[in-house]
C-alpha cells in the first residue's frame, strides 16, 4: 500500500498500519498463551484437564476487552471514512465516464471534454516489439488536475461497470450505467500518477489505464485556458469545408485511438462482436447507414453511440477514413456540418 500524495491517501495508510499493528499484538498475545499452554500443560507430562464453567470474571473480561479494542479502531476509522466521503466544497468538478475500452473527462463548466485511451502500441502487446517502461500504463490524454485544490469527481459510465482507481491518490470508485457516483481528491504534490480499471469489464479489461498528471495551480491555468481555445478552434471548423486529406488523417487518429481496439488495425474485426470494416459491403454502399452505426450505437450490441464522446469533426473524419481506407475507396468525404445537422435533430 503506498503512502500516496494526498492527505485522505495517507490518513488511510496510517490507519492501516494502526490496525495492522492491533492485529499483530492480539496474534502474539493469542498465539502465545495458547502455545504456552500447549507446551507447559501437555499430556505427556501428566497435566490433567480442569472442568468448570460459568466463570463470570473471564466472561466478563474476554467480553470487554474486544469490545474496547473495536472502539478503539472505529474512532479513527469513522473519522478517516467521513472524511473521505465529504466531496462538497470543491474548486473544481470532473465527470468522468467509464466507456469499453477508455475513459472520458469532462470538466464541469469549463467547455473542456476529451477521451483517454491506452496508448501503448499494439505492436509490444503481440510481442513484435520491446515492452516500454509503462507498459499498457499510457495513455494519449492524461487527466490533468491541479495541486491543492480539492477536485469533485462526478463518476459514472456508459455501456458495463468499470472501476477508476489510482492507488497513490487513494480514489477507486464504480462507474456504473445510470447512477453517478462522487468521489473527491486533493492532491499534494506534483507528477504523474498511474492507475486502471479495477473491475472486469469486457475482454479488453487489461487495456484501459488511467493517468493522471498534477500540476501546479498556474500550470493548470494555462492548460485549461488552452484547451478551451482549443475546443472552441475545434467547434468552428465545424462549418468549414474539409479536404480529403484533412478528414484521412484526423480520421485516422481517431480510429486508431478510439475503433482499432475493437475493429483492429487494418479494420479486419474480431468476429463475432465485431465485424471486419475492410471489404464491408454494407459499409460502402450504404452511408447513412454507416454514419448512424456511428453515431447512434446498436442498441444490445459492444457498438457504442459517440454522439455525446466525439464531437462532429471526428465522427465526420473517422467516417470518411472507414470508407477510404484499407481498399474500400468510396472516394466519399462526409463534412462536419452534416454530422453536426444529423446530431442536433
Amino acid at each position: 500500500m503506498p503512502v500516496g500524495v494526498t492527505d485522505v491517501s495517507r490518513d488511510i495508510f496510517n490507519l492501516h498500519m494502526t490496525i495492522f499493528w492491533i492485529c499483530v499484538v492480539i496474534g502474539v498475545v493469542v498465539f502465545g498463551v495458547m502455545f504456552y499452554s500447549l507446551f507447559r500443560y501437555r499430556h505427556a507430562k501428566g497435566a490433567k484437564a480442569a472442568h468448570f464453567h460459568e466463570h463470570t470474571t473471564v466472561e466478563v473480561l474476554w467480553t470487554a476487552i474486544p469490545v474496547l479494542i473495536l472502539v478503539g479502531m472505529a474512532i479513527p476509522a469513522t473519522a478517516t471514512l467521513k472524511n473521505m466521503y465529504d466531496a462538497s466544497e470543491a474548486d473544481l468538478d470532473v465527470m468522468i465516464t467509464g466507456q469499453q475500452w477508455r475513459w472520458r473527462y469532462e470538466y464541469l463548466g469549463e467547455d473542456v471534454a476529451f477521451n483517454s485511451n491506452m496508448s501503448t502500441p499494439w505492436e509490444q502487446i503481440r510481442g513484435q516489439e520491446e515492452r516500454g517502461e509503462h507498459y499498457l500504463l499510457d495513455v494519449d490524454e492524461p487527466l490533468v488536475l491541479p495541486i491543492n485544490r480539492k477536485v469533485r469527481f462526478l463518476m459514472t459510465s456508459d455501456d458495463v461497470i468499470h472501476s477508476w482507481w489510482v492507488p497513490e491518490l487513494a480514489v477507486k470508485q464504480d462507474t456504473i450505467p445510470g447512477f453517478i457516483n462522487e468521489n473527491w481528491v486533493q492532491i499534494n504534490t506534483p507528477g504523474i500518477y498511474r492507475g486502471q480499471c479495477a473491475e472486469l469489464c469486457g475482454v479488453n479489461h487489461g487495456f484501459m489505464p488511467v493517468v493522471v498528471h498534477a500540476m501546479e495551480e498556474e500550470e493548470f491555468d494555462a492548460w485549461l485556458v488552452e484547451r478551451r481555445e482549443a475546443a472552441e478552434q475545434e467547434a468552428m471548423g465545424v462549418d468549414r469545408e474539409w479536404e480529403m486529406e484533412e478528414l484521412m488523417a484526423r480520421g485516422e487518429a481517431v480510429y486508431r485511438a478510439i475503433c482499432s481496439s475493437c475493429h483492429q488495425a487494418e479494420g479486419q474485426g474480431a468476429m463475432p462482436a465485431f465485424p471486419a470494416l475492410a471489404g464491408n459491403d454494407q459499409l460502402i454502399e450504404d452511408l447513412d447507414w454507416h454514419i448512424d452505426r456511428i453515431v447512434n450505437g446498436v442498441s444490445g450490441a459492444a457498438m457504442p453511440a459517440f454522439r455525446a464522446t466525439l464531437n462532429p469533426v471526428e465522427i465526420a473524419a473517422v467516417v470518411t477514413y472507414t470508407r477510404n481506407a484499407w481498399g474500400n475507396d468510396t472516394g466519399e468525404t462526409v463534412q462536419p456540418a452534416a454530422i453536426a445537422e444529423l446530431i442536433a435533430q
